[in-house]
């Protein structure tokens, strides 16, 4: 077997760099030019069903990443008491804001129901194949921003917001949002990762 490539090692590295970092700062030191490449590119080759290419991706920076996150404070504000908003919501929406950007998932509907049409028989599975895709390219952003350094969380605050997001930047109706990447500088010690067994329980081998 040969050894591993550098670029397999950065891979394999990223892997295991990659964790939920919550505490994130602005102060950030990577070009906008350079993420915007690596989003670009994470969307170009990322899998998809019979690559149908059904991913959606909207990058917001600085103010319009505060802005997503006031709107997230706003419409949360009205779908639950106060008490819950105050214990559970607003500090981590306010931690949220204080990073640098959000990446904004999304899944386009039409396309879906496409192949839906063009593959009758497994029409009823591929909503869930669309779900793949779409972890699979939160999956690839994750990884290619931490190689550079920058630390990511992963939030849902969707349905709640997709009203409010499709009309403040104009998006198509059939537009679904799956998932808000936060991104930004990570502050303080990062929290180590622990894990349960894995061989025996969580990976199986057999012909070996």
């Amino acid at each position: 077997m040969s050894s591993p490539s550098a670029s397999t090692l950065a891979l394999a590295e990223a892997f295991k760099n990659r964790r939920s970092t919550h505490t994130l700062s602005d102060d950030i030191t990577l070009p906008d030019a350079r993420i915007q490449e690596i989003i670009h590119d994470a969307v170009k080759h990322s899998p998809s069903p019979f690559n149908y290419q059904g991913s959606r991706v909207v990058l917001l920076v600085k103010a319009e990443h505060h802005k997503f996150w006031d709107i997230a404070r706003k419409v949360a504000q009205t779908k639950m008491p106060a008490q819950v908003f105050k214990e559970r919501y607003e500090a981590r929406i306010d931690m949220f804001r204080a990073a640098y950007g959000t990446v904004l998932f999304f899944a386009a509907g039409s396309r879906l129901k496409d192949l839906q049409t063009q593959y009758p028989l497994i029409g009823d599975l591929l909503p869930q194949w669309e779900e793949h895709m779409s972890g699979m390219l939160q999956y690839a952003v994750w990884n290619m921003l931490t190689s550079e350094g920058l630390g990511c969380n992963l939030q849902h605050y969707n349905p709640m917001v997709n009203t409010r997001v499709a009309e403040e930047w104009k998006l198509p109706a059939d537009w679904s949002l799956k998932a808000q990447m936060v991104f930004g500088k990570p502050v303080g010690e990062l929290r180590e990762k622990t894990f349960e067994p894995v061989e025996g329980t969580r990976f199986f081998v057999h012909g070996v």
